[in-house]
């Protein structure tokens, strides 16, 4: 059996267990093993079709408690952005490699998604960028900003939070109209994302992405149950530090 088989799966189910703890979403650390195996870019499309059917599986237990105005408020936007976003990640992903890493030569695009990695890793460990947020009057062109992220790398809960935490959502609204727009993002990037080389991998890695999604399921139910047990900080600080790590690989061509 392929180690891709193997590792992918499990940590789907760790991501998956995490994201009802921390702030990150399930393809921050999914993108990186993905990318072990496949082209960056490939990697993006493959880790967006498990991101966005352990949405919808997610969105079928939150359904009655979405913030209906919140998410078009929101989300509309989001898909615009989610589309220059995602189109930007395929013109860069087709660029040159800009120089030779310890392992792989490094793109454009590598070097994008290890400083959004950066970035955002800085957040998880830092308690005062964690808890930013900004009013609600910057909702739509906040919804465009985190599309944009989103359908560039996937990276969009961190930038979702900052302009929703002020919204005056109840925290299952919150959840749930969260869940609703991650959906829409996801439903925009993939069918951009959805060129010949991903189209036939993701068709030849079925199982791989049926095993991945069904583990990122069982990720979230185990979750829940151990929410009580797991210190939201010690969460945070573990994977501010992985994400820093993989920024950091990305960027010297390892990954």
């Amino acid at each position: 059996m392929d180690a891709s088989h193997l590792l992918i799966p499990a940590v789907a189910l760790a991501a998956s267990l995490v994201t009802l703890i921390s702030g990150f979403g399930l393809g921050t650390l999914l993108l990186p093993v993905f990318a072990l195996f496949f082209p960056l870019e490939v990697a993006i499309g493959l880790t967006a079709v498990v991101h966005l059917l352990n949405n919808l599986f997610k969105l079928g237990l939150l359904w009655k408690d979405i913030h209906w105005s919140t998410v078009l408020r929101f989300g509309v936007p989001g898909i615009l952005g989610a589309y220059i976003g995602a189109r930007l990640m395929l013109l860069l992903g087709a660029r040159d490699a800009l120089y030779q890493g310890l392992v792989h030569p490094v793109d454009p695009l590598d070097l994008v998604i290890a400083g959004l990695m950066l970035v955002f890793g800085l957040f998880e460990l830092s308690k005062t960028l964690n808890t930013l947020s900004l009013p609600a009057q910057w909702m739509v062109p906040g919804g465009f900003v985190s599309g944009f992220f989103g359908g560039l790398s996937g990276h969009q809960g961190a930038l979702r939070s900052l302009f929703l935490l002020r919204s005056g959502l109840a925290k299952e609204a919150f959840i749930a109209s969260g869940v609703a727009i991650a959906c829409l993002v996801d439903l925009t990037r993939l069918p951009t994302y959805a060129t010949g080389d991903l189209i036939a991998t993701a068709q030849e890695q079925g199982p791989l992405l049926l095993a991945s999604t069904l583990a990122a399921f069982l990720g979230a139910w185990w979750g829940k149950k151990l929410i009580p047990k797991v210190t939201m900080r010690g969460v945070q600080l573990t994977v501010g530090v992985l994400i820093l790590a993989i920024s950091v690989m990305l960027a010297t061509g390892i990954i």
